[in-house]
């Protein structure tokens, strides 16, 4: 299949999925868009720390800033051999985009060049500032990239007003879902310690287990909050549990729990950390606990920018978007830290991770529009 005529979009898309940056490897992507974005004015600072690539890129000085952010990192491709065209060589077949990235995220990385390419052509003097944040470890463990950049951010004194992450939000159709939040992830690591025994002379042993198990009873039952507008409940789930010798006739020692909370802008993680701990002193356990905070809760209400990437979508795509927090972490959890205004929106995410990664042709340039539309709306002076 031939590509389409006047897809600059596409074209850039295909240029960067060409690019093997499997996390933290950045293969060249923001060099490339670097050469797109210097002769637009931008000051481009690459923040690079520990094998990341990161890239802070501003046009404009002056408030409000409009940053979209994102990541040229993918995940591995798994089985070669299962892919039907080779990940790294995108290909155009039935009316598809494939290749590693193609929509997580390296088409929204495109389109924001392209919209910002195209507005600022339009609207040389806007108002405000355009700035782009990427980075090349979001797949990874994140601890060099965006968080870094914003902690650079936050020393100078900067702060973005609004935000769009480029990530895949589409369930069924370009522009039915922007993510307007996203839960934050609170991880346990519980050890439950007991006295190893014989099963035939249990009064001579404790099993952390049966000492255990009405606590956990107790915190699979709890009803944690009742979530709000925009966020479900706070949940609460054991991953793994592990314990004993493998042998049939020995009373563990130890009991070892993973869990994780999922957890809405109505609580806090000190809140969820002080009621279980609460509990399993109760239950007089004999325990020790870590934790580990991946993320803290952002909420965007129905300010500025949702209305403008809202209208923007129902003006270039006809399609009127839900606002969800629903689904896993991502950076934005990061860049609210210096901006009050941070939304997720792009392709549809029925294939990320997956074999034969794909995003819709006919999406492409449309997503482009919805990028600059919103740039228009949020950074062309009103008239008087």
């Amino acid at each position: 299949m031939k590509a389409p005529a006047n897809c600059p979009t596409l074209e850039l898309a295909r240029t960067l999925i060409a690019r093997p940056s499997v996390t933290p490897e950045d293969a060249g992507c923001l060099e490339l868009l670097s050469a797109r974005l210097a002769p637009l004015g931008f000051a481009l600072d690459r923040i690079d720390l520990g094998g990341t690539s990161n890239l802070w890129a501003r046009r404009g000085k002056a408030a409000p800033v409009l940053c979209f952010a994102g990541h040229t990192d993918v995940v591995p491709t798994g089985p070669l051999e299962q892919w039907t065209s080779p990940p790294f060589e995108p290909t155009l077949r039935d009316g598809m985009l494939f290749g590693r990235g193609a929509a997580d995220m390296k088409t929204s990385l495109a389109a924001f060049v392209t919209a910002i390419e195209s507005f600022v052509t339009r609207a040389p003097d806007h108002s405000g500032s355009i700035a782009l944040l990427l980075t090349s470890d979001e797949e990874g463990d994140a601890a060099n990239g965006t968080v870094k950049v914003v902690e650079a951010l936050a020393a100078r004194g900067e702060r973005l007003d609004y935000c769009v992450v480029g990530e895949p939000t589409s369930v069924n159709t370009l522009g039915d879902m922007i993510k307007n939040g996203r839960r934050g992830s609170l991880s346990g690591t519980l050890v439950v310690k007991g006295l190893q025994g014989h099963v035939a002379y249990p009064q001579l042993a404790r099993n952390p287990i049966h000492d255990l198990a009405p606590a956990l009873a107790e915190l699979t039952a709890i009803r944690w909050d009742e979530g709000n507008e925009f966020f479900p409940p706070t949940t609460f789930q054991i991953s793994n549990i592990n314990a004993g010798t493998g042998a049939n006739n020995v009373i563990p020692g130890e009991c070892k729990v993973l869990f994780n909370f999922r957890f809405a802008s109505v609580t806090t993680a000190e809140a969820l950390k002080a009621r279980t701990d609460e509990i399993l002193d109760r239950h007089g356990l004999d325990y020790s606990l870590s934790w580990h905070l991946s993320g803290k809760p952002y909420l965007t209400g129905r300010g500025n920018l949702v209305a403008a990437l809202s209208d923007a979508i129902r003006t270039e795509l006809g399609v009127e978007a839900e606002l969800s927090t629903t689904g896993g972490t991502s950076d934005g959890r990061f860049i609210a830290a210096v901006c009050d205004e941070v939304v997720e929106f792009g392709p549809v995410n029925a294939t990320i991770h997956k074999i034969n990664e794909c995003v819709a042709i006919d999406a492409i340039e449309p997503l482009s529009r919805v990028y600059q539309a919103t740039l228009a709306r949020l950074l062309t002076p009103q008239q008087d």
